[in-house]
């Protein structure tokens, strides 16, 4: 038995919590609609409404996406800072809003 399985959240509902898991971990990781994940659950076999995302996105929302950023943190460097080059990078918007006519492109 997983860890998800004997965490008293998912308890009395109707799917696993493998499957909560897996479509809440794709409706706040990725930019998808309910309707998308929806979607991308029958295509693996999960018949399940975009109403009952929402209510699991509205039930265990905060759970996940605490757990997401806490992973992220951890990969994106040694204190949890994103890194900067100390040379700016030649592709830098500079805010006149048509740097890609100085770079010579045609369509």
């Amino acid at each position: 038995m997983t860890k998800l399985a004997r965490d008293p959240l998912y308890r009395r509902h109707r799917f696993p919590s493998e499957v909560i898991a897996h479509a809440m971990w794709l409706y706040f990781r990725f930019p998808l609609s309910l309707r998308m994940v929806e979607d991308m659950l029958a295509a693996r076999g999960v018949i399940v409404s975009h109403q009952t995302v929402r209510l699991w996105a509205e039930k265990f929302g905060r759970h996940f996406t605490n757990d997401i950023r806490k992973r992220s943190a951890g990969s994106s460097g040694t204190n949890g800072t994103s890194m900067r080059s100390s040379s700016p990078s030649p592709a830098r918007n500079t805010g006149s809003g048509a740097g890609w006519l100085s770079r010579g492109g045609s369509f």
